[in-house]
């Protein structure tokens, strides 16, 4: 199945039409709420189907439906969903991991209604893997037991209908995603604080997390600290050294040093339920004279 092209094709339709071109490629799909993401039919997901005849009775029956899929081996798709949702953007953990190789062989990418973006990639059939979320970092994967909605279908936003969009076409050799390493590099177990090996690979990993802080751009800044003093306290790293760690990093990229406190000790609050000691400037030792390049 030639994803992208199939996506191309549904773009401006109405509803209906679009969801008997899945069902014709051998998509299965699913009715949805009009401007919504809830299933219209009793079992949601479950019922997809790429009987034609059956999508066009759904669709006849309620004009305005959004297209549902569901992911994994059923579509043959999985999906990498990127949210934006308040202060929670996944752009930045996206793009880091897009670095590391783990999610750079898409094969298409969807604007999604709220502004943020869904990245196809094709499902193993040999390896199902489930769906899971990442909340934190603002990244869902959707494989086993998920759906997505799909172009042209639109939903409220903010007051407004907003449309899915084909927005990218990947280079050819689009390859499955390893949804475990993934979920491991944006969500990682805390490292037992026991081990001297285990402890120097927590400070490798503040230093790259800190060195990617650095290249932040403005309006990206205080969402890229509080995600990777998140990282650093689900690592283990004490609330100390994670602000020794990435204040000058923060610094260099010009946030304040109040508020590169604040958003370091709401990370820790968050992820350990504790108040950090750094707690006031003045408590808090210098952050000035590391250099960050």
């Amino acid at each position: 199945m030639d994803t992208a092209a199939l996506l191309a094709s549904v773009m401006g339709l109405p509803p209906g039409e679009g969801a008997v071109r899945f069902a014709d490629a051998g998509v299965p799909v699913f009715p949805c709420r009009a401007a919504k993401k809830r299933p219209l039919t009793q079992h949601g997901f479950h019922d997809a189907t790429s009987d034609i005849e059956q999508v066009r009775r759904w669709w006849a029956r309620w004009p305005d439906a959004n297209i549902g899929m569901p992911t994994g081996s059923r579509s043959g798709l999985e999906v990498v969903d990127i949210d934006v949702h308040g202060r929670v953007r996944g752009f930045g953990p996206f793009e880091l991991a897009r670095r590391e190789g783990l999610v750079d062989r898409w094969q298409v990418l969807v604007k999604t209604a709220s502004g943020g973006m869904h990245a196809y990639y094709p499902a193993d059939p040999q390896r199902p893997q489930p769906s899971w979320q990442a909340a934190r970092c603002g990244i869902d994967f959707r494989g086993e037991g998920g759906y997505v909605i799909v172009p042209p279908s639109r939903v409220m936003f903010e007051g407004n209908r907003s449309s899915y969009e084909l927005i990218g076409v990947g280079r050819p050799g689009a390859v499955p995603l390893d949804a475990a390493a993934l979920r491991q590099f944006l969500d990682p177990r805390p490292d037992p604080p026991t081990s001297t090996a285990n402890s120097a690979q927590r400070d490798v990993d503040a230093d790259r997390i800190a060195g990617w802080l650095a290249t932040r751009m403005e309006g990206e800044r205080n969402r890229a600290l509080y995600w990777a003093a998140c990282r650093l306290a689900e690592r283990g790293v004490p609330d100390d050294n994670a602000r020794a760690v990435l204040g000058p990093a923060a610094t260099h990229v010009g946030l304040p040093e109040a508020e590169i406190l604040t958003t370091i000790g709401s990370a820790y609050r968050t992820v350990v339920g504790t108040t950090p000691s750094f707690r006031t400037r003045a408590t808090a030792p210098s952050m000035k004279g590391r250099v960050i390049s």
